[in-house]
């Protein structure tokens, strides 16, 4: 079992920055994809970025640029820094992962999921 705890998210204007962060635990860390992904209302949910066991990350191209996701060196904690923040990044936020890969993670098919955090964007 893996559990995923997120906290961060809120609200800012277009241009600002906010970071997101999941505690990971359960499973033995490192050796996973873990990726964040974002559903907006009327959407299908989109992967903003993945990380796998070697540091390796991949981001969507709607965010390449502005998003970071990154690990502590204990891997039990995931993070997503976002910047230039803009009001289509509005969206609900979860980390999740897949214990069944630890490589190629924009292939990723999430078997845990964290409890989700709005990030709303005003213009």
């Amino acid at each position: 079992q893996v559990q995923l705890v997120e906290s961060g998210g809120g609200s800012v204007q277009a241009g600002g920055s906010l970071r997101l962060s999941c505690a990971v635990s359960g499973y033995t860390p490192g050796t996973y994809c873990l990726g964040w992904y974002r559903q907006a209302p009327g959407e299908e949910r989109e992967q903003v970025a993945t990380i796998d066991t070697f540091g390796g990350t991949t981001y969507s191209d709607s965010v390449k640029g502005r998003f970071t996701i990154s690990q502590n060196n204990a891997k039990n904690s995931l993070y997503l820094q976002m910047n230039s923040l803009k009001p289509e990044d509005t969206a609900i936020y979860r980390c999740a992962a897949d214990v069944r890969r630890g490589s190629y993670c924009r292939g990723m098919n999430p078997n845990y999921w964290s409890q989700g955090t709005q990030v709303a964007v005003s213009s």
